[in-house]
Order: structure tokens, then sequence, then C-alpha cells
């Protein structure tokens, strides 16, 4: 065969690589939830436009968690993993390519005659190729399977750095906002504290006068012990709400900031920003990285299948000889060329092959499994999201005009206790419903905004800067 003919056959053996793929055909599954999620307004812009920047309102706040997306440990691991799996998809491409080596060799040598002692034969060779090692063609598919395996994964981590950053964004704003409400409940918890020290005062004045019990006495005192503990408390709430938020961050917070973190005015706003369509759930990086691992055990299967069927090879080279290496560069040298075409047939293996395809299909199972459950997560997430956001508003009207209420009632029965016309237990119960009064409109405002972000969580949805995201 001459060298055309040779390389017509090689051109026709590329032609027809890649031309059998045994992957199963992809469809998504689907989506285990209703077709409408249970509270929604289809006049309100989609949730493909929601960031971070759009539900966080404090200043502060954006620069904190800008800090703790380039301070975060966990965020740091995250993509590191997502580097390796990029270091992968760069292997695993290389597939589709020859291998090129380049060898050399020389060799001196003196043959000696065993029929005289003083003659011999003094030899010198050079030597050089450069050729192609074992290129596999694929003709069913097996290198482009695992390419696309590789691929899926790598773009699977993209979207589960995705989905940290989120995580991370959410959780440094629940963090502030638990601070903020621990700020304000110490303060409440201390201004109680030293409102009762005045009412202890006085009920000890009033009871040397002879016009107060001794059991208004201790109920006085009780009391002021009871909010001081309270206090301490609460101190050490905010205290451990501080060291969270260094955590989450990464580094020790600003003094500014730190000094600035409060609940009122609340720091994060969203006004449900959601469409009627459940498939806007598709777009959570979770459920994203739930169908990329699905994609990538459906290419594994299509490796594995692969794998039943022969391997075709080639391997040639070109070279060129010499008696010194001189001679290479001289033009004093032969030259030649190999070309050789090898195929490798399975016959027998022990089960190895029916192994590798039966446990790609069940990784694939597991796959399936796990996209529908991160889809039917998701929806649960917005669904108490929004359940919740439905009765916010009206809870904390009802909240500020309880506070209000026990506040005027609190006050009314101070005056008429310092009249004499009650004792002191109804001054008691009054501080007490007006200092529960106090602490739920405090927790109804961090609801608030914690709902918020749970529907932050829940949307999850980022975009990355322009020319960051990757492409298939």
């Amino acid at each position: 065969m001459t060298r055309h003919h040779y390389l017509a056959a090689s051109l026709s053996a590329l032609v027809l690589t890649g031309c059998v793929n045994m992957a199963p055909e992809y469809e998504r599954p689907v989506a285990p939830v209703p077709a409408e999620l249970p509270v929604a307004d289809p006049s309100q812009e989609g949730a493909s436009t929601l960031t971070w920047q759009q539900v966080v309102q404090s200043e502060e706040l954006q620069e904190l968690i800008a800090l703790s997306l380039e301070q975060n440990r966990d965020l740091r691991t995250v993509a590191a993993t997502v580097e390796v799996a990029r270091a992968n998809l760069i292997t695993a491409r290389s597939g589709f390519w020859p291998s090129f080596n380049g060898s050399g060799n020389a060799q001196i040598g003196d043959t000696f005659d065993d029929s005289s002692a003083y003659s011999s034969t003094f030899s010198d060779s050079t030597s050089a190729q450069i050729g192609v090692s074992a290129w596999e063609l694929d003709f069913f598919g097996r290198i482009r399977n695992t390419n696309d395996s590789a691929l899926q994964t790598y773009l699977a981590s993209v979207e589960g750095e995705r989905a940290t950053k989120i995580s991370l964004v959410a959780s440094v704003a629940e963090a502030w906002l638990q601070l903020g409400a621990d700020k304000e409940l110490l303060r409440l918890a201390q201004q109680t504290a030293e409102s009762q020290k005045e009412s202890l005062e006085l009920t000890q004045a009033l009871f040397d006068a002879g016009t107060a019990s001794e059991i208004d006495l201790r109920r006085a005192s009780a009391s002021v012990a009871s909010a001081q503990a309270q206090a301490a408390t609460f101190e050490a709430n905010v205290r451990r709400d501080i060291n969270t938020l260094r955590y989450l961050v990464g580094t020790d917070l600003p003094p500014a900031i730190e000094a600035s973190v409060a609940l009122s005015p609340s720091p994060v706003q969203l006004n449900l920003p959601v469409g009627q369509s459940s498939s806007v759930l598709l777009r959570r990086p979770d459920v994203i990285q739930a169908e990329r691992t699905l994609l990538a055990a459906n290419a594994n299967i299509g490796a594995a299948r692969a794998a039943y069927f022969p391997s075709v090879s080639l391997s040639g080279g070109v070279g060129v000889a010499g008696g010194d290496i001189s001679d290479l560069f001289e033009g004093d040298y032969a030259s030649g060329w190999t070309f050789t075409p090898s195929v490798s047939i399975p016959i027998f293996d022990f089960g190895a092959r029916q192994g590798n395809l039966d446990a790609a299909r069940a990784n694939a199972d597991a796959a399936i499994a796990t996209y529908e459950g991160a889809i039917q997560q998701a929806f649960r997430e917005v669904a108490n999201a929004l359940a919740v956001s439905e009765t916010i508003s009206r809870r904390l009207d009802a909240l500020e005009q309880l506070a209000e209420d026990t506040s005027v009632t609190l006050n009314l029965s101070q005056e008429r206790f310092k009249s004499g016309l009650d004792d002191y237990l109804t001054v008691l119960d009054a501080q007490r419903e007006n200092y529960d009064a106090q602490q739920q409109l405090i927790q109804a405002n961090l609801d608030h905004g914690l709902n918020s972000l749970a529907l932050y969580r829940a949307l999850a949805v980022w975009k990355e800067p322009a020319g960051s995201t990757p492409s298939e």
C-alpha cells in the first residue's frame, strides 16, 4: 500500500470517529412539584433579575458581605474544588488528540576480533524520531462520553460554588439581623432594669412611709433581678453573634461596621419578585448542579457501554538515522516512516465491564432521585417563605399596636400606684405585658428580615460578572 493509500485510510477513519454515541438519550425528568407556586404575583418582575445587592439595603452590610466573599474559608475550599474539576476537564479533552513523542539515540561502540588481540571495529550511530503513540479513534464514543462527563462535573462544581456564595450571603445577612435583634433585646432589658430600679426605689420609699407592703417591695426587687439576668443573657448572645459574623466573614469585623449593626431600619427588603410558574426553581444553582450531575452520570453509561466494543488505535512516526550526530544536520542521513493501526477486541474480563455498566446505571438512578429531591426542596423553601410573607405585615401592625397599648397601660398603672389606688402587683403585670410586647415586636422585625433572606435563599439566583461564566 502506498503512502497515499495510508493517508486516505487515516482520513476515512477520522471521518468515522465519533459517529456512534452509546450514551442514552437524555430527557429531563418531570419536576415532581405543582406547576405553580402557592402564592405569587404574575405582575412582578421575574426572579432571574434578583441579586443580593437588590435584597441587602444596608451599605455597611453590603460591605461586610463583599468582604466575606473574599475571605471566607469554606468558599475558598469550594473554589479549589472547581479548579480541580477544571483540570480534570482539560485532561479528559486531551483524549481527543494524538500524543506526539520525540526520541533520540546515540550509540558508540568498539568490537574486538577474537582472532587477533590487535584488531577491533569502532562503530558510531545516531537516530532521531517523532511519532504518534496509540491514538485511539473514538468510534463508539468512549472518549466523547468521558469528556462529556468531565464537562458536566466541572459545570456542576461551578453551580455548587454559586450555591455556596448564595448561602454565604444569606448567612452573613442572617447573622447581621440576629446581632441587631439581640442588641435591641439587650437595650430593652437594660432599659427595663433601670426602670425597675426606679420602681424599687419608689416602692422602698412607700414601704418606709408605711403605704406599701413588704410583698410589694419583694416583688419590685425580684423584677429588678429578673431584668438584670435577662440583660446578662442578651449580652452573651451579642458576643456570640459577633463571633458568628467573624467566622462567616473570615476576619475581624471593621469597628465602624460592627457599631452600625442594627435591626431598624430593616437592612434587607424583598418584594416577592417571583412568577406563577414553578419552573423558576430550575434556575436555582443547586437544582442546576443536580441536573449537571445527572448528565455526567448519563455520559458515564455511554462510556461503560463503549467498553464492550473494539478499540482502534493508530501509531506512527517518522525518523532519521546517521553515522554521526553531525550527519543529522548536514543531510547525510537515512529517513523512514511507520504507520501501525491496531485493534483491541474485548473477549472476557470476568464481569468487569458489566459491573462498570451496572454501577453507571445505578449512579444515574441516584442522580435522578437527587435532582427530583432538589426541586422538591426548592419548592418547599419557596412555599414556606411565601406563606410567611402573606401574614408578616399584618403581624407587625398588630404587634406595634400591642406595644403602644401596653406602654400606655404601664404608665397609667404606675401613676395609680403612686397615688395609692392600685397595689404593686398591677404595676408588675403591666410591666411584664409591655416587656413581652416589646420583645415580640423585635422578634417580628427579625422574622420579617429573616423571611426575606429565606425567600432569597429559595430563589437562589446568582449573577456572575460579565465574562466569568463558563461555557459548555
